[in-house]
């Protein structure tokens, strides 16, 4: 989904549920700053959920109430992971297709230990 240039998609819903966007004039401003701080935010509550997710599906003693509460918060955790890169990717600038200078590198795969 693309947006209006210079409006950003914020990591936080309205009172509705519905998306919530800063228009941005490039610099970053105070609620800039603070949708960067919540989007790190969500990404790190997300690592922490997936190291408890995988000691938790390891244990087969783990009640189905656990299990459900995991599979809410790991949902919750997805969602928060998709909006910020939905926000990233709407602020990727557009390729020139007409520029074409980088089409000429090759990339070769080295093996490991092969000096640079």
């Amino acid at each position: 989904m693309s947006t209006a240039p210079g409006l950003r998609l914020l990591p936080w819903s309205g009172p509705d549920g519905q998306q919530c966007y800063v228009a941005t004039n490039g610099s970053p401003g105070f609620v800039s700053r603070l949708a960067d701080s919540m989007e790190e935010v969500q990404l790190n509550i997300g690592e922490e959920i997936l190291g408890h997710a995988d000691r938790l599906l390891d244990d087969p003693k783990a009640s189905p109430g656990e299990l459900r509460f995991l599979a809410r918060r790991l949902r919750e955790a997805l969602a928060d992971a998709l909006r910020v890169a939905d926000s990233r990717g709407e602020r990727i600038p557009e390729r020139d297709d007409d520029d074409d200078s980088d089409d000429d590198l090759e990339i070769s795969p080295r093996s490991a230990g092969e000096p640079t």
